[in-house]
């Protein structure tokens, strides 16, 4: 009985959305509605509203997402992030993929089908302006095969004009979180030659978006999307994904005078969790790589099993293992170990987020110039010193020689070292250290950080001398 629905293996040696020949077929769903429908519309509300608004949003004057690969600055719930930072961001994204990993042996792709953006635009923007102009899927498909008349004309028309214009508000918000919000007014407020990057920037996001959305739809999930494969090594027969009961369903058998036939199983084969699904798979066939967990089918199924006086839920989130033996087990020996190896890898990260020093220092010798000895038995090097202020409030720094009497250290060509907040700075820097002091050709000497009198940071740099005659 364990699988009795999975009688025809054919369907996995092809996607459904191609034919034999390797052409492109068409997927028509059907206008879905049902509770969980509906659940999902709230949560589409819910988390369009901060995507669009979360690049308005600040944190103590700062973006609360910055992602501005341009200039290697990233901003994180109000938090600046550098390339020296850059183990912090690999660590982040490390926590990410496991949380993931995680989420995924346990709920499935539940992602995809409530969360992920490429879903909740086509399936809850597009397509919604798409039966709104169109009509269900019967009508789209007949006015997709009629004559240009002018009434297709017009629909076709105006629904694409939505489509671009929601395609470019999408590239507006996407490019405000990679160069920030007040960016992108200077490049919509002045002519495109003024900025001529920010705006083909924009014409090439809103492209690829129109493209997606108009055209690639559900390819995007099925074909270039890497997730759906992942189910393959990361799904087991304890993770709850969307399921067809086939040992309730199963023999299916068509509806006779309002009566499923004696011997038979709830489903009755009619075929509409097929029609509803926007990947075009069969649900009945078992977990496959196409379904994005959307709900559609079981809310087509659940109406169904209403008008036959048939529990609902024939078609369900539940796992292989729950259907087979009726018991759901969440919290497997996988799901524990991934839950301590996220629990390891955030506490890793929030250490050292805390632990973060708000001043970077790197200190490296001027390449290709050897030390200098002055009239007054010194003996100097010069030194690149790269400064960053990880906070957003402006500081004023200064840099001490410790330990070493008589040694100085001053900045070439200015004395103070001013830095804006979120800001970096360069500068030369040349030590110099009373010959009788220097110990050899190399030695390390320390230096202080301070600011307002406070020490920040302790550092260590290599001095060049004469060598010593014995």
């Amino acid at each position: 009985m364990e699988n009795l629905y999975r009688y025809e293996e054919e369907f996995r040696d092809g996607i459904a959305t191609v034919d034999a020949e390797g052409k492109r077929i068409w997927v028509y769903p059907k206008k879905p509605k049902g509770n969980y429908h509906n659940a999902r519309i709230i949560v589409t509300i819910i988390l369009l509203t901060l995507l669009f608004a979360g690049s308005f949003v600040t944190i103590n004057d700062q973006p609360f997402l910055l992602l501005n690969i341009f200039e290697r600055k990233f901003v994180i719930l109000g938090n600046v992030f550098w390339p020296q930072d850059f183990f912090l961001l690999a660590l982040t994204l490390i926590t990410f993929f496991i949380f993931i990993i995680l989420f995924t042996v346990t709920f499935g792709r539940v992602w995809c089908g409530w969360a992920c953006p490429q879903t909740l635009f086509m399936e809850m923007v597009f397509r919604k302006i798409e039966y709104w102009i169109e009509g269900d899927a019967s009508k789209q498909r007949k006015l997709d095969n009629g004559p240009w008349t002018g009434e297709k004309i017009w629909k076709k028309g105006s629904k694409h004009a939505i489509f671009l214009i929601i395609s470019l508000l999408i590239s507006h918000t996407v490019m405000a979180y990679l160069i920030g919000i007040d960016q992108v007014r200077e490049v919509v407020s002045k002519p495109p030659g003024d900025n001529f990057s920010g705006f083909m920037g924009i014409m090439v996001f809103t492209g690829i978006f129109y493209w997606v959305f108009a055209y690639f739809r559900e390819q995007a999930c099925t074909v270039v999307c890497p997730y759906g494969r992942l189910q393959g090594v990361l799904l087991g027969k304890d993770s709850i994904v969307v399921a067809f009961d086939y040992s309730r369903g199963e023999p299916r058998g068509r509806l006779k005078k309002n009566q499923i036939e004696e011997g038979k199983g709830d489903c009755i084969d009619c075929k509409l969790c097929v029609h509803a699904c926007p990947t075009g798979i069969d649900i009945r066939h078992g977990t496959q790589l196409e379904c994005v967990n959307c709900t559609a089918c079981m809310d087509a199924c659940d109406d169904v099993m209403t008008k036959v006086n048939r529990p609902k839920g024939l078609i369900r989130y539940s796992s292989d293992n729950a259907i087979r033996d009726g018991v759901t087990r969440l919290f497997t020996p996988r799901v524990v170990g991934y839950s301590v190896v996220l629990l390891v890898v955030v506490s890793l990260l929030s250490f050292f987020i805390l632990t973060r020093s708000d001043i970077e220092t790197t200190i490296l010798r001027v390449p290709g110039i050897l030390y200098q000895k002055t009239d007054n038995e010194m003996i100097s090097n010069l030194y690149n010193v790269h400064f960053i202020n990880k906070t957003f409030d402006p500081i004023t720094l200064e840099l001490k020689l410790e330990g070493i009497p008589g040694a100085t250290i001053e900045r070439i060509g200015g004395n103070e070292i001013i830095i804006e907040g979120g800001d970096k700075l360069e500068g030369v820097f040349m030590v110099k250290i009373p010959e009788n002091k220097v110990k050899g050709v190399n030695s390390e000497i320390d230096l202080g950080l301070y600011s307002g009198g406070v020490k920040l940071d302790d550092l260590e740099i290599n001095f060049m001398g004469p060598a010593k005659m014995k």
